[in-house]
């Protein structure tokens, strides 16, 4: 469904397929506990980022590397996962920046290149992106980018330190993308 060395890139940021060799300089964006509060890992802690970033290596997501191309510099990750292609869809989802990155509009523009994807190559008919319905700051972005909110599974998620949240669910649809794509 999707190739091995897929590349994803728009005038913002350029999203590559993450390998172990980016593991150490990622590792130096994720060293702040409380950037991880709303995440399933906490990926400050060196078990926390292998826990999280191994499977992606085993292929059960198709995990990327953002990069800022204004400097070069790795911002944080991304990926597509948990496809069904009976249904014709899959998850944007697994993503963070690093702190620096956070506001500057990378995660907008990434987001935009991997529904350009979704939507006019691999033709899909839904992508879902969801997220900790306690994280205003990531739904607020989600809304803006043209996501439709769903709605919410309780008890959905075991958090780091015990907590179980509950996911709300946000998807958009072909003719949705459309929309997002004449706003730019």
């Amino acid at each position: 469904m999707i190739a091995p060395d897929l590349i994803l890139e728009n005038e913002k940021v350029l999203l590559r397929p993450m390998i172990e060799q980016d593991f150490p300089l990622l590792q130096q964006l994720c060293t702040d506990p409380a950037m991880w509060t709303w995440f399933t890992f906490d990926l400050s802690t060196t078990e926390g980022f292998k826990n999280w970033a191994l499977p992606a290596l085993d292929g059960q997501r198709y995990q990327f590397t953002v990069i800022e191309k204004a400097t070069g510099k790795l911002a944080g990750s991304t990926a597509f996962g948990s496809f069904s292609p009976r249904d014709e869809r899959l998850e944007i989802g697994w993503t963070w920046l690093g702190k620096e990155f956070q506001g500057t509009g990378i995660n907008q523009a990434m987001k935009k290149a991997m529904l350009e994807y979704c939507f006019e190559v691999l033709k899909l008919k839904r992508v879902e992106i969801k997220t900790d319905v306690l994280n205003l700051s990531a739904r607020h972005a989600l809304i803006k980018l043209g996501a439709f909110e769903e709605g919410v599974l309780r008890s959905h998620t075991l958090m780091t330190h015990g907590r179980r949240r509950d996911t709300i669910y946000y998807s958009v649809l072909p003719d949705e993308w459309q929309k997002i794509k004449s706003r730019d």
